[in-house]
């Protein structure tokens, strides 16, 4: 895979690892792919390099406390109006002005708060498994393992825990897919593995009542109805509802939907049908 690693000084000083695709002069599109709430930019690897290969350049930064990125020393600054100036602070320090935004779950919430904050970045956006409402029991899953997750020996014990975890809703994942899951929540240290993110991220979830549906985000999702929006959801997702990915497409009239069999929260885009589809999406945009 080609790619450039570059590290970026946040407002606060904080070290970003930050992935950076093709050539920075491309005249198509840029396209800024932003993780889920553990993840990084190894997410996106298949994906970036289909879209660098296609003219596009591709930027896909590590949030704080995750990847390659700096763990932050205050827990409390895991958040979304932190995380977004981190992502500000990237496109200035690499010069992109404008781009089409890849968000995957936690990510889809960050594009739908550039719309609130920078309307005139976004080219388009591509949301992966998210919406306006976030179904509780989604929550609920996910902070049952985030930062709870035994630390595994080798990588064959890592593959076998995520499949005991997420298993049942990812059936149509083979063998390659669960190891790339695995790359992307692990990493190698003093002989063993340990989690490729900050342990202190549940906090923020443990301050969450999931005992209450929580408040929507139609307002968000609605700063984003001025560019196109291609809306992935995954086939056996507990976080995005069917409800709710219908009435996306009701609302917002540039809004094209694609569900993912076999696949629960999040797909992983690596599989061809997504990849295809965010490719032809993207070039609508040029």
């Amino acid at each position: 895979m080609t790619y450039r690693s570059h590290f970026i000084a946040a407002s606060d000083g904080l070290k970003l690892h930050v992935r950076e695709y093709g050539d920075p002069n491309s005249s198509r599109v840029p396209v800024l792919c932003l993780a889920g709430l553990t993840r990084n930019a190894l997410d996106f690897v298949p994906l970036a390099e289909a879209l660098s290969a296609r003219g596009h350049r591709v930027i896909a930064p590590d949030y704080r406390g995750r990847g390659l990125s700096d763990r932050d020393p205050d827990p409390a600054r895991y958040d979304i109006p932190v995380e977004l100036d981190d992502v500000f602070t990237v496109c200035t320090a690499l010069d992109v002005g404008s781009a089409a935004i890849v968000g995957t779950s936690r990510g889809g919430l960050l594009a739908m708060a550039i719309g609130a904050a920078k309307p005139e970045f976004l080219r388009g956006v591509v949301l992966n498994d998210v919406g306006p409402i976030l179904e509780v029991e989604g929550l609920r899953r996910i902070a049952a393992y985030v930062g709870k997750i035994k630390p595994p020996r080798d990588w064959d014990e890592a593959i076998a825990t995520l499949k005991t975890i997420q298993g049942e809703a990812f059936p149509a994942l083979d063998e390659t897919d669960w190891r790339a899951l695995a790359e992307g929540s692990f990493v190698e240290k003093d002989g063993g593995l340990v989690s490729s993110y900050d342990l202190a991220l549940m906090d923020g979830l443990a301050k969450l009542d999931l005992s209450q549906p929580l408040p929507p985000l139609w307002v968000y999702f609605d700063a984003i109805g001025h560019v196109p929006v291609l809306a992935l959801r995954g086939e056996n997702s507990p976080l995005l509802s069917q409800e709710t990915f219908e009435a996306m497409a009701e609302r917002h009239p540039q809004l094209q939907s694609l569900l993912i069999r076999g696949q629960g929260h999040v797909p992983l885009l690596r599989d061809a049908l997504s990849i295809d589809a965010i490719i032809c999406f993207i070039a609508t945009l040029d």
